[in-house]
């Protein structure tokens, strides 16, 4: 048998030339971040008319919007609260609360058919007739507030549903405002200052809206929180429910992105296709129904 030859310097050049740019660009799509996200749900068995919610096509919308993360190999879904509506209906009858629970738990049945992770952000009429500890009973995390990375980003949820006295929001049957206690507050400054990734931050209650018939803003102590988001160079973005519109806002530098809602009558099923791309760095919302499109940079610039 003849012995086998050495490889030459030229055909190792060669190799290199050839096969270095395609490790590069599949390391390159490796890196690439793929999530859907929907917001205000508002899971329920009967509508609301005097408010334009359209909650009996719950299993409907939310089964699109799966179907479509599933075919799409999103890497992860959440959704940004209002998950279940509660109690209260405007114009219907509000029928028996004890029933709320098992609502919730029919939904999340719906939700587990995503083939991979799926998170939760706790919204105001989530615990219109249920504790936190009741929704977490029936919904895939352990925690309102939490954290976690995929690929090379950082993402934090956040948890607004508290009283100013900072004691959970609970059986509220009805309320809008927010606040985040100072416990949460500690926790998120030491999550961002472990964390040198490219942050997103999930919230329900907008961060970046000021009610003059309130005289403040939705969530109470939004400065604070604004405050410390704005000290973490790696933040990049807050993205938000609860008004179910499409809003865009800069705040030193970090995008404020709020979401149309997925439960409104007269506007079609409504979520989002979320591309973060640190090669570029750009994230690219991309709207089903009557979501928006957006291409936002990464950068903290005004």
């Amino acid at each position: 048998m003849e012995p086998c030859r050495p490889i030459s310097r030229l055909a190792i050049l060669f190799l290199c030339l050839v096969l270095l740019p395609l490790f590069a660009a599949a390391a390159e799509d490796l890196d690439v971040v793929r999530f859907g996200l929907f917001t205000d749900l508002h899971a329920h068995d009967v509508d609301s008319p005097l408010d334009g919610k359209w909650m009996t096509h719950t299993e409907e919308r939310l089964t699109a919007f799966v179907d479509g993360m599933n075919t799409w190999g999103a890497d992860f879904v959440i959704q940004l609260g209002d998950y279940v509506n509660g109690w209260v209906v405007f114009g219907g009858d509000l029928g028996d609360p004890a029933r709320i629970p098992d609502i919730l738990g029919r939904t999340e049945d719906l939700y587990a058919k995503f083939d991979g992770p799926r998170y939760h952000v706790l919204g105001n009429h989530d615990v219109y007739n249920l504790s936190k500890d009741e929704y977490l009973d029936r919904v895939s995390i352990g925690e309102t507030y939490y954290s976690f990375d995929v690929g090379a980003i950082h993402f934090i949820v956040l948890d607004v549903q508290f009283a100013e006295d900072e004691t959970d929001l609970s059986h509220t049957f009805t309320g809008v405002g927010g606040f985040v206690p100072e416990r949460e507050i500690a926790w998120l400054r030491e999550d961002l200052a472990a964390s040198s990734q490219p942050t997103i931050v999930f919230v329900h209650q907008m961060l970046d809206e000021y009610l003059e018939e309130w005289g403040s803003p939705i969530v109470a102590n939004q400065a604070e929180v604004q405050a410390v988001l704005e000290a973490d160079e790696e933040v990049i973005a807050v993205f938000q429910g609860h008004d179910h519109d499409n809003v865009h806002s800069i705040i030193a530098g970090i995008h404020y992105v709020t979401f149309e809602a997925l439960v409104d009558q007269g506007s079609p099923a409504s979520w989002a296709l979320v591309t973060l791309d640190p090669s570029s760095q750009t994230i690219t919302i991309e709207g089903v129904g009557a979501q928006a499109d957006y291409e936002l940079p990464y950068a903290r610039s005004e």
